[in-house]
């Protein structure tokens, strides 16, 4: 089996360590609005169901502005090997996030 080197792995990996590092407090703030949400009783559930998905949309944000940013000073066909390696590696080091992502 053949492994071939992301063309944009590095780089990648230094935008993500450094989105973890600014955004901790978003990390925090969505891990701990889910726990919350997933301990609820039925009454509350639904309100911290919100709060949750506020923190989540967030996160999401933060990172689709880190990567469309980057994105947007390559040509095109480049733009979108990067974009598919950032989202494959968001799905892997930050998988809360990884469908929504996808999705923008």
């Amino acid at each position: 089996m053949i492994f071939r080197r992301r063309r944009f792995g590095d780089l990648i990996r230094r935008q993500l360590d450094l989105f973890v590092t600014d955004h901790a407090d978003v990390l925090f703030d969505v891990a701990e609005r889910r726990k919350l949400w997933n301990t609820a009783g039925r009454d509350e559930a639904e309100e911290l169901y919100g709060d949750y998905v506020d923190a989540f949309e967030t996160g999401t944000e933060l990172l689709a502005d880190v990567r469309d940013h980057f994105a947007s000073t390559l040509a095109e066909a480049d733009a979108d090997e990067y974009r598919l390696e950032f989202d494959r590696a968001v799905a892997k080091r930050l998988p809360v996030f990884r469908l929504e992502l996808e999705n923008r």
